[in-house]
């Protein structure tokens, strides 16, 4: 009986967000003609995550361990469990962003719009389509937008969640352009909603939300991506493990 309503919620927070996606939608087609107006969309993206996640009684608690100054560009590295992930970043981030995200969401109901303009879809198993959606990404950087990339690559498909293994991508592209890093720990969105909702349903609930303070990296060298790497992967995991 409780996978039932667990399942029941999933749908009504699925209901949510579509609904809110069409009201939401003129809005963004306008936002989306012109890439000077991606800002605009990233600013409904916020509203529309939050007040979806808000009727259905979820809510994001926000700590944060020093100030972000978001006039500064920024690649946000969080953790993946949950599409509430998504929803977390797109309320915190105040300055204009793109997702990175696998080439499956060009066709979503509600991201289509969003990888056909202000984010960068990429195909994982193709080095050319991982090459091209990087220099994207790199040059998206270059002219102040942050990037926001999940770097375990997916939703790792084990319940309860672990931490998966970093790829190496971001954290070169942050040494290359001396971009400095925001990790971001969710230790509990997977049980308010485990990856889509679907398989183990949803429920009501807090999602908090970690936001470490960011990394320099304008003294490190492309040799030390790797070494960058690991310290991202055992900051996020300390603090799920003590959460």
């Amino acid at each position: 009986m409780k996978i039932f309503f667990k399942r029941l919620h999933a749908y009504f927070y699925r209901f949510n967000v579509g609904l809110l996606y069409i009201i939401l939608w003129p809005l963004m087609y306008y936002f989306s003609r012109k890439p000077e107006r991606y800002h605009g969309m990233n600013r409904v993206r916020g509203f529309w995550g939050y007040l979806s996640s808000l009727l259905s009684g979820i809510i994001y608690r926000f700590e944060v361990e020093e100030p972000i100054d978001w006039s500064r560009t920024y690649i946000i590295c969080p953790n993946h469990t949950s599409n509430l992930d998504i929803t977390a970043v797109s309320i915190l981030a105040k300055n204009n962003y793109s997702f990175m995200g696998k080439e499956e969401l060009l066709d979503g109901f509600v991201t289509g719009l969003y990888f056909r303009t202000v984010d960068i879809p990429v195909n994982r198993e193709s080095k050319m389509s991982s090459f091209r959606a990087f220099k994207k990404a790199g040059h998206r950087l270059e002219r102040g937008q942050t990037l926001v990339i999940f770097p375990e690559g997916r939703i790792p498909p084990h319940y309860p969640p672990k931490l998966d293994e970093f790829k190496n991508g971001p954290f070169r592209l942050a040494i290359e352009l001396k971009i400095p890093i925001i990790p971001i720990s969710s230790p509990d969105t997977w049980q308010v909603l485990w990856d889509d909702g679907i398989e183990y349903g949803s429920r009501p609930g807090i999602c908090h939300i970690f936001v470490h303070k960011p990394i320099e990296t304008a003294n490190l060298t492309i040799d030390d991506a790797d070494a960058l790497r690991d310290r991202v992967h055992d900051i996020i995991e300390k603090k799920l493990a003590n959460a």
